[in-house]
């Protein structure tokens, strides 16, 4: 008798519902449990500023996916033959290869991290009075604008404004709006166009492909550089995958090649999706940029085949940023980051939807309504969320961008708390307990109060300004 045995294919494999972490916990680093009043003592020295409070006081730390991530064993493996010969080391060829095999320009320059990316780009391309156009420029971005005495100006569609659009490329550049600042401030006055991938400050949305193409073409009608903010370009990949009709059977891969071949360079803070605690790089096309941006380099960062970063550091992001890409991994962090959207909305706390690829973002005006924004409504509910759980988010509101060049305040277009995931650090049970604690919040937030600042720096004060809690108006 003859028995047959037939595989099973795809089509018919069980699916099943659960998200599982595609990696098993290897190395371990025990974290701190605290009790509300120690978390209270502590926000009190740090004067009421996240920033400022100390690592080993925080259980669940979400303030930023920059660099917090966790290394593979295959990037811990790369980085023992890290060389670190001072020019020409065969680290940074490595490293050079693989990101050239998904972003193929002429000039790839590795730098300590991304905001020297910025930096060095914008010192050798933009002047005073120019205006660099984008979706939304990040903090860092528009202070390294700022600092050249131009204008860093947001032109994200209106859907990008609304926490509670459903628009599925919220991260989108308004083309029509792009067209009328080109028209209005002239060529020249504009160095380049950017693009942030994906939408940090607007709640990590992604930006379609055919946007994408549609900023290139506008971009190469007036002959202006267009250049990508790449940080979490793999995510946004992945969403143009599952989201975006006809890149249903491109892998993340081919779809990140698309996107950079419209571009004529990017920065990358390879923090994020080069998945590293330290490291970036910036591209170029044009051999002229390229060289001064090279002899800037020189002056605050290193030589161009080691930029800043140790040899072994150029090993891991060659690895990392290969890994970022990979199927596997982008379903399981995009599915998670959905898993706590889905249970939060269930639980009635308001989210940006739909929800993004590293972060969900809190709409903090419409949580707090009894504050207003210059009350920072965001940064009372991110210091809440601290005291009652020990958990460490960041505000992305009013103190983070209400403060304008010319010293006035204004407040920002949302009021966003921002729990920003690790790559492959916590697991469900971190995000259930995260849960947990929002809606114990969520119970208590009529005794929010909102917040003044006593001292600020500028630019970037979020970082490391002084605040104190104002008394609760009973009757507000």
């Amino acid at each position: 008798m003859h028995l047959e045995i037939r595989s099973l294919t795809e089509s018919n494999q069980v699916k099943f519902k659960t998200i599982i972490e595609p990696f098993r916990i290897k190395t371990i680093q025990p974290i701190r449990q605290t009790t509300e009043a120690e978390r209270s003592e502590a926000l009190k020295n740090a004067s009421y500023n996240l920033f400022q409070v100390h690592a080993d006081d925080v259980l669940i730390d979400l303030l930023t996916d920059s660099g917090t991530g966790a290394l593979s064993d295959q990037q811990w493996s790369a980085m023992m033959r890290g060389d670190e010969s001072y020019a020409g080391s065969p680290s940074y060829f490595r490293f050079e290869k693989a990101v050239r095999e998904i972003m193929d320009f002429a000039h790839i320059i590795p730098t300590h991290q991304g905001r020297a990316a910025e930096n060095i780009l914008f010192t050798s391309l933009v002047g005073p009075g120019q205006v660099v156009p984008s979706n939304t420029h990040f903090d860092t971005t528009r202070a390294n604008i700022e600092a050249m005495k131009a204008t860093a100006l947001d032109l994200l569609i209106p859907d990008g404004h609304q926490p509670s659009s459903q628009h599925l490329f919220k991260g989108n550049m308004c083309i029509k709006s792009l067209e009328q600042v080109i028209e209005k401030e002239g060529v020249k006055n504009i160095p380049l166009i950017m693009v942030t991938i994906t939408n940090n400050s607007g709640g990590g949305q992604p930006v379609s492909l055919e946007n994408i193409k549609q900023i290139s073409a506008v971009a190469r009608h007036h002959k202006i550089p267009f250049f990508i903010d790449a940080c979490r370009f793999a995510e946004n990949s992945w969403f143009i995958k599952k989201r975006e009709h006809g890149y249903q059977d491109c892998s993340p891969l081919e779809i990140a090649q698309k996107i950079f071949s419209l571009a004529d360079g990017c920065t990358m803070s390879a923090k994020k999706d080069g998945m590293v605690n330290i490291g970036g790089f910036l591209c170029l096309n044009q051999d002229s940029v390229a060289e001064r941006c090279r002899t800037h380099l020189i002056q605050t960062e290193g030589f161009p085949t080691y930029g800043g970063l140790a040899g072994y550091d150029l090993e891991a992001l060659a690895v990392g940023i290969k890994e970022s890409l990979d199927p596997h991994y982008l379903e399981y962090r995009i599915q998670s980051i959905a898993y706590l959207g889905e249970r939060l909305t269930k639980a009635g706390i308001p989210i940006v939807l739909p929800t993004g690829g590293h972060a969900i973002y809190i709409d903090a005006l419409q949580m707090l309504p009894h504050l207003k924004p210059t009350q920072y409504p965001a940064w009372a509910l991110a210091n809440q969320l601290y005291l009652s759980g020990g958990i460490r988010s960041v505000e992305i509101g009013t103190v983070m961008f209400g403060l304008q060049p010319d010293g006035t305040e204004k407040a920002a277009p949302m009021e966003l708390v921002r729990l920003a995931f690790p790559r492959r650090t916590y697991t469900q049970s971190h995000v259930d307990y995260v849960i947990e604690v929002l809606t114990h919040v969520d119970s208590i937030k009529d005794q929010i109060p909102g917040y003044q600042i006593i001292s600020t720096p500028r630019p970037l004060r979020h970082f490391t300004a002084n605040l104190k809690p104002l008394k609760l108006n009973p009757a507000a």
